[in-house]
C-alpha cells in the first residue's frame, strides 16, 4: 500500500484531498505547522508538526514515504505589499526546493505539485494550454512558476522524472476562502451588483474534482514529468457563474450591473489617495482589471493522458458546495 505525505493538508483544499486519498485506502501522513483541529482529517492520518522550509522537519516526515502531494504555499492576496515578496520566495520557492530535495534523498517515487493557471498571466482572450508561454504577473504566480521548474527538473536515481505539476483552475468548494467565498455571501444577501455585463470567461474546478485529479497524478505511470491544467472541462462567463451560484442559493440573479469605466475610475481614486497617505489600498485599478479579464484555459490534456473526467459541472458543483456550506453553518 502506498504511503503518501501531504503538505498543506490543513488548508482550505487539503482536507478534501486527504479524505479522497483516505477513501482510496492509501496510507497517509501530513506535515503541518500547527496540529489539525479535531475531526478535520481522518483519525488514521499520521501527523508530523513542522515547517516546509526547515530541512530536518521535512526529512523526518519523509521517512518511508512513496509519494508526496505538495500543496503548502503562501497564497495569492490582492495587491500584496512589496515587503511580502521575500516571504513568497521563502515559502513557495525555497520551501518547494526543500521538499523536492528531501524527497529525492528519501527515494520517493512521485511528487505531485499544486500550481495554478495564474502562471499564464493575462490571456488576452486566447485559449491557454500547457504549451502556452507563462507570463505571471503577481508575486504568487511568479513564485509558483519558479517552484514548478524545480519540480520538473528533479530526477530520481533511475533518471526518471520525480514530479507532476497540476495547474489548478479557480478552485471553489465549501471550505475555499477568498473571492468566491465572498461572492457567495454577497449573492446570498443580495448585496452584490456585477461590474460590467459579465461576458468575460473564467476557468473553474470543484475541489472534489481536484482531489480526483490528484489520485491520478499520484498513481498513473504516464503522469511523471508532465504539466496538467485541472479544470471542469469548460469555460464559463462571469454571468453564468453568478447565475449558477444564485440557483444553488435559491436566489434570483442580480438584475442590474455597474458599468466598468466609472467603477475603475473610483477604484483608481481610492488607490491614488491611499498612495498619497502612504497606505496600502485593498482595491485599485488592477483589482477591477482582474475581475473583468478573460481567463480561458484548456483542460483536455489530463483527460486524454490520464483519463480524468470531472464529476461536477458548474451547476452541480455549486449546489454541492452551497449545501455543504449550509451544513457547516458557514452560510
Amino acid at each position: 500500500m502506498l504511503k503518501i505525505l501531504v503538505t498543506g493538508a490543513t488548508g482550505a483544499l487539503g482536507p478534501t484531498v486527504v479524505q479522497a486519498m483516505h477513501n482510496a485506502n492509501l496510507t497517509l501522513c501530513v506535515l503541518a505547522i500547527d496540529a489539525p483541529k479535531s475531526g478535520l482529517l481522518p483519525p488514521t492520518v499520521e501527523i508530523h508538526l513542522g515547517d516546509i522550509v526547515h530541512v530536518k522537519d521535512v526529512q523526518a516526515a519523509m521517512c518511508g514515504v512513496d509519494a508526496v502531494v505538495h500543496m503548502a504555499a503562501l497564497l495569492h492576496i490582492v495587491n500584496p505589499p512589496t515587503t511580502l515578496r521575500p516571504q513568497y520566495e521563502r515559502i513557495n520557492v525555497e520551501g518547494t526546493r526543500t521538499v523536492v530535495d528531501a524527497a529525492l534523498k528519501a527515494g520517493v517515487q512521485r511528487l505531485v505539485f499544486f500550481s495554478t493557471i495564474a502562471v499564464y498571466g493575462y490571456g488576452q482572450g486566447r485559449l491557454l494550454t500547457e504549451e502556452s508561454i507563462p507570463h505571471p504577473d503577481t508575486f504568487y504566480a511568479e513564485t509558483k512558476l519558479a517552484a514548478e521548474r524545480i519540480v520538473l527538473a528533479a530526477r530520481r536515481v533511475d533518471g526518471q522524472p520525480l514530479g507532476v505539476v497540476l495547474r489548478l483552475g479557480a478552485v471553489y468548494g465549501a471550505r475555499i476562502k477568498g473571492n468566491y467565498q465572498r461572492l457567495v455571501h454577497a449573492l446570498a444577501r443580495k448585496h452584490f451588483f456585477p461590474i460590467g455585463k459579465g461576458e468575460n470567461r473564467r476557468t473553474l474546478v470543484y475541489d472534489k474534482d481536484v482531489a480526483r485529479a490528484v489520485l491520478l497524478a499520484v498513481q498513473h505511470p504516464a503522469a511523471a514529468g508532465r504539466v496538467y491544467n485541472v479544470t471542469d472541462g469548460e469555460m464559463h462567463t462571469v454571468s453564468e457563474i453568478n447565475q449558477a451560484i444564485c440557483a444553488a442559493l435559491g436566489r434570483t440573479p442580480p438584475g442590474l450591473c455597474v458599468p466598468v469605466a466609472p467603477v475603475r475610475a473610483a477604484a483608481g481614486l481610492v488607490e491614488d489617495v491611499a498612495r498619497l497617505l502612504r497606505r496600502q489600498s485593498s482595491i485599485g485599478r488592477a483589482t477591477i482589471d482582474k475581475y473583468t479579464e478573460d481567463v480561458a484555459v484548456d483542460g483536455k490534456r489530463i483527460q486524454t493522458e490520464l483519463g480524468f473526467q470531472p464529476a461536477y459541472d458548474l451547476a452541480t458543483g455549486w449546489v454541492d458546495a452551497v449545501q455543504e456550506m449550509r451544513r457547516q453553518g458557514a452560510l
